[in-house]
């Protein structure tokens, strides 16, 4: 009904930057929060980057100063602009979003499949 699909990952070396984009698609009657988390390898799925529908954002510290989370309402669309790669960035970059699905009287959140961003020497 209402899927979410990140693309943009990719191998970069360290200092180099990569734009991610999360597409929300479906029978979308409002997107609220969106996030993006993280899984490194042999890692737990981290919080990184939230912005509100009205732009607001919060980072984790280690990606403040050099990641910036965007959102583009009427393409129902999150961008996550990395800056100054580091080797420790490497990891499962996820998309989550609190959606409100046409018809529905609730709230739900849904995870997208994940890209892989890779920093390598």
């Amino acid at each position: 009904q209402v899927r979410l699909v990140e693309s943009g990952g990719g191998l970069v070396q360290p200092g180099e930057s990569l734009r991610l984009s999360c597409a929300a698609s479906g029978s979308i009657f409002s997107i609220n929060d969106m996030r993006w988390y993280r899984q490194a390898p042999g890692k737990g799925r981290d919080w990184v980057a939230t912005i509100a529908s009205a732009g607001s954002t919060n980072y984790v510290d280690s990606v403040k100063g050099r990641f910036t989370v965007s959102r583009d309402n009427a393409k129902n669309t999150m961008y996550l602009q990395m800056n100054s790669l580091k080797l420790e960035d490497t990891a499962v970059y996820y998309c989550n979003a609190v959606v409100r699905v046409i018809g529905d009287a609730y709230d739900r959140a849904i995870w997208g499949q994940g890209t892989q961003v890779t920093v390598s020497s």
